[in-house]
């Protein structure tokens, strides 16, 4: 059985626990991180001191987008992983994507989720929606052309953007008109488990 360690206010482990959903993989899910801290087991998994973590069959892997593919592979055969090295190019783009809008997300994120109002920096705040504006408006283009960051159908491309599209909208923020990010999180929000592993935000 796959075990999965992080906690699921994690943008990272939501991404594999919400895969894991979708490939109706049993597993079970260990609170690790944050207020839940590592101890020195887990630290012998992953000596980067950082979550996810999975272990599968005695195969122990870190880095979130790493352990979606790796899942893709192993377990979702053609339809999650296919043969076609151009098919997987097109959903691979978006992982290694996603992780610098994280980059550009995270002043917002940490100042108004982790933060207490006397804590915030409101400059910090402003400027990261900004950012994440500008990048909401190239997806919002790509998406114009295309139902999926995946290609003809939902995919591993989909899952990280997917995990942040959700905090992007429910954060208070300045958002742009992006009709096509709108009806993609829609259609997000009716894959299984993208609700229960979303919605924790603190």
């Amino acid at each position: 059985m796959l075990t999965i360690w992080g906690r699921l206010n994690s943008h990272n482990v939501k991404k594999v626990a919400w895969f894991a959903e979708e490939l109706a993989l049993p597993h079970v899910r260990h609170d690790v991180g944050g207020t839940f801290g590592m101890d020195d087991a887990y630290l012998a998994l992953n000596p980067n001191a950082l979550i996810p973590t999975i272990e599968d069959d005695g195969f122990v892997l870190w880095e979130s987008n790493a352990i979606l593919r790796y899942l893709a592979a192993r377990h979702g055969g053609e339809r999650w992983w296919p043969a076609d090295p151009m098919l997987r190019a097109v959903a691979d783009r978006w992982m290694d994507w996603q992780i610098d809008y994280a980059e550009g997300q995270r002043d917002a994120f940490v100042n108004l989720v982790r933060r207490t109002p006397e804590e915030r920096d409101t400059v910090a705040v402003v400027q990261a929606a900004a950012r994440c504006a500008k990048r909401m408006l190239l997806l919002d283009h790509h998406l114009s052309q295309t139902e999926w960051l995946s290609g003809t159908q939902f995919g591993i491309g989909d899952i990280p953007m997917g995990v942040y599209a959700h905090t992007w909208f429910t954060l208070n923020i300045e958002r742009p008109d992006v009709p096509y990010v709108a009806a993609w999180y829609e259609r997000l929000k009716s894959r299984p488990g993208y609700g229960r592993v979303t919605i924790p935000l603190s």
